[in-house]
């Protein structure tokens, strides 16, 4: 039987459920145990595909994360896949659209059989039999059903659109049996000048066990720097009817990498191994020398974070840095790299429109602070968005980077912007443009994908893992095909609707800009580079999606070692075509035709509006 474990949140949203979720999973791989997570989202959309970043109130979130299978789902799962070295599925997130979508289909086919069709048991029914048996699907390369399932309860207990999944929780607690279900509750305890308040977790805790939910172990997250205070854990274990054991600390520390050694070294893993009998679960001698292979890279990771003195200075220019959720997998892309590299990550952001000569008239200030930074940038990144504003901010950013011979790395937007900024200042076509910004633009150099659907937004873009093959004799000098081990053919997710235009190829070729990077067909150009320039690539793909804290992704890797510096550049490059490992754990397993058959193009979809509007 697999074990479960929930992980519930009160008093607000957003105090960490994920990263405690993920560090919990994480601290039960290092004894051997094979883990996976699925996220549950209280939110009627079917996916997080057409939300906009900044829809991040409650339980929205920034960043819309990319599966494998072309699954757009909530930034949580990231957290899952680079804390737990997973591989997940869209069914790893459920939505309240997706539930009620299914049990509205079922009903439609007459297999409830004339019943009336009701919250329950129809649809909490349908929650437990999918989160059983998504629970059962192998992700890690041994191939085996996972031990333990971790399953995050989005929001706030008490939120009426959460009802249903905790009353469904409730019923499942007794369907798998106590030995086999335990709950973990993140609460909040404000500190107030000093003095740690328990009133909230008190009301929280008796809210839930209202519902029929008891809490296993108490997480209090304090968001100062200071630990929980034993009276305070004393007070809290005495009103909320739970050992001391029971209630746990999780204070700010100086990176959320040192989250599960937090956990750790409050017994967490001794108090779960007795509450779920886990110590009778088999774990092979393989597992077990993973696990303890696993704690002492993880140790090695933290505690060399605490030592790094040397800097390197990243500047990205986007159009979403109001909400830095909105980029949480680029800035865990970055954060990765510069742990390999051994360098402090100091990353600067600067609002695309504010490097526009607009900007200077109406805002000077901000528009020489934002300049200022991109002049003293030692790399410069853009990375991915939607919509005209701010795109020409981001291209005077490329063009500085690329006279400048400064580290550049585009990515998905940035890309494309790079595209377009070559063809305006090295090809002198003035009005080249992407038709997402001018649709009936006479110099399209970039273009809108012929299999796209126009009318329906959800789900119908370029989405999901993609093969990429580097061209002949890119293996003499290209630096992307050198991080990537010298593989002639790589995977990483996408999540874009427009290309390069294919008839512009040639002349922009011809005239030093190099795609290194084609799809199979050899039609759509996926990777640039400058062969004269210290580092200059972009990428259409999404390489940050795959990620991982032990396992940078190369791109990301390449980018942050030339803006260390040429020596740290050279260094890793030849670590990186000895030792490459791809940033999936399954990608063997990976081919073609089951790629094609787990990500298809849908052409009719629920959803109305672009996932991020401008």
């Amino acid at each position: 039987m697999t074990k479960y474990i929930l992980v519930s949140g009160g008093v607000v949203s957003g105090i960490g459920k994920g990263v405690i979720a993920s560090s919990t999973g994480l601290l039960l791989k290092t004894i051997g145990l094979k883990v996976t997570a699925i996220k549950i989202d209280p939110y009627m959309n079917i996916d997080a595909g057409t939300m906009r970043p900044q829809e991040h109130v409650d339980r929205i979130p920034g960043e819309v994360y990319v599966l494998n299978d072309g699954g757009e789902v909530d930034l949580d799962l990231g957290n899952y896949e680079r804390y737990l070295n997973v591989t997940l599925s869209r069914d790893n997130n459920i939505t309240t659209g997706k539930i009620y979508r299914e049990v509205i289909e079922k009903e439609r086919k007459g297999e409830y059989l004339g019943k009336t069709v009701q919250i329950i048991p129809h649809v909490t029914n349908a929650i437990q039999d999918w989160i059983e048996r998504v629970s059962k699907i192998p992700v890690d390369e041994t191939g085996e059903e996972p031990d333990v399932c971790i399953v995050e309860l989005g929001g706030t207990i008490g939120d009426i659109e959460s009802a249903p999944f905790v009353e469904a929780m409730r019923q499942f607690q007794f369907r798998v049996g106590h030995e086999n279900f335990a709950l973990v509750h993140v609460s909040l305890v404000p500190d107030m000048h000093g003095e740690q308040k328990t009133k909230p977790t008190q009301t929280t805790v008796h809210s839930l066990r209202g519902l029929g939910l008891l809490p296993d172990i108490i997480a209090c997250r304090l968001i100062v720097p200071q630990p929980l205070r034993p009276d305070t854990k004393s007070k809290i274990s005495m009103f909320c009817h739970v050992s001391p054991e029971q209630v746990v600390g999780v204070h700010d520390v100086s990176s959320v990498y040192h989250v599960p050694l937090l956990l750790q070294s409050q017994g967490i893993v001794q108090y779960l191994t007795k509450r779920l009998s886990l110590d009778k679960l088999h774990i092979s001698p393989d597992m077990k020398a993973r696990g303890d292979s696993l704690t002492q890279r993880w140790r090695e990771l933290t505690s060399r974070q605490e030592r790094l003195f040397d800097t390197v200075n990243i500047v990205l220019v986007g159009k979403y840095t109001d909400l830095k959720d909105s980029y949480m997998s680029v800035i865990k892309s970055l954060e990765h790299s510069a742990f390999r590299v051994q360098r402090k990550l100091i990353l600067q952001w600067v609002e695309s429109s504010e490097l526009e000569p607009e900007t200077q008239e109406a805002a000077p200030a901000k528009y020489h602070d934002a300049w200022r930074a991109v002049v003293g940038a030692g790399g410069i990144l853009v990375p991915g968005g939607f919509g005209n504003r701010g795109t020409g901010g981001m291209m005077l950013a490329i063009k500085y980077a690329r006279e400048q011979k400064i580290p550049f790395l585009g990515i998905c937007l940035g890309f494309q912007l790079a595209v377009v900024e070559w063809c305006r200042n090295v090809l002198h076509i003035q009005d080249a443009t992407s038709t997402e910004f001018v649709h009936d633009t006479k110099s399209p150099a970039i273009i809108f994908m012929p299999e796209i659907s126009r009318t329906h937004m959800g789900g119908t873009m370029r989405l999901g893992l993609r093969p990429t093959v580097f061209q002949p004799g890119t293996e003499i000098w290209s630096k992307a095909r050198t991080l990537y081990g010298g593989q002639e053919k790589i995977w990483e997710r996408h999540r874009h609707r427009y290309e390069v235009n294919p008839e512009w190829v040639d002349k922009i070729s011809e005239s030093g800009l190099s795609f290194t990077g084609k799809d199979e067909r050899g039609e759509r150009m996926q990777i640039l580079e400058l062969k004269e320039h210290p580092f200059f690539m972009g990428l259409q793909a999404h390489p940050e999606f795959c990620t991982r804290p032990l396992n940078p992704s190369p791109p990301f890797l390449g980018f942050v070692a030339a803006a260390s510096g040429p020596t740290v550049l050279t260094e890793q490059l030849e670590f990186q075509s000895q030792n490459f490992k791809p940033p999936h754990p399954v990608d063997s397993m990976v081919d073609e035709a089951s790629l094609r058959t787990a990500n298809p193009i849908p052409r009719v979809a629920e959803e109305t509006n672009d996932g991020t509007p401008e």
